[in-house]
């Protein structure tokens, strides 16, 4: 692969990141911490953890009240394509 190729390859990463952070919210922010809390003890890697609880944030619905623990225990195949994605199972 060429230098120019390379350099394009992680441009175009690094806008597709800037963008996904662009749309998190305090609140998305609040209830991935109680997720990576909730979670902290099950055994998985703290990225492990990260990606998932972000994974199951993204799924839910904006207007969600419950958090992420309590959606989870509702929606088994978000939380098993979420599981899959973060590497977890």
């Amino acid at each position: 692969m060429s230098h120019k190729a390379a350099l394009m390859i992680l441009a175009v990463s690094l806008l597709a990141s800037t963008a996904a952070l662009a749309d998190t919210t305090e609140d998305d922010v609040k209830w991935v911490n109680q997720c990576i809390a909730d979670n902290k003890k099950e055994g998985a890697t703290e990225d492990v953890v990260r990606k998932y609880c972000v994974c199951m944030n993204n799924a839910m619905d904006n207007e969600e009240t419950k958090s992420v623990s309590e959606w989870e225990k509702t929606h088994p195949d978000e939380t098993k394509a979420c599981d899959k994605e973060a590497g977890w199972k």
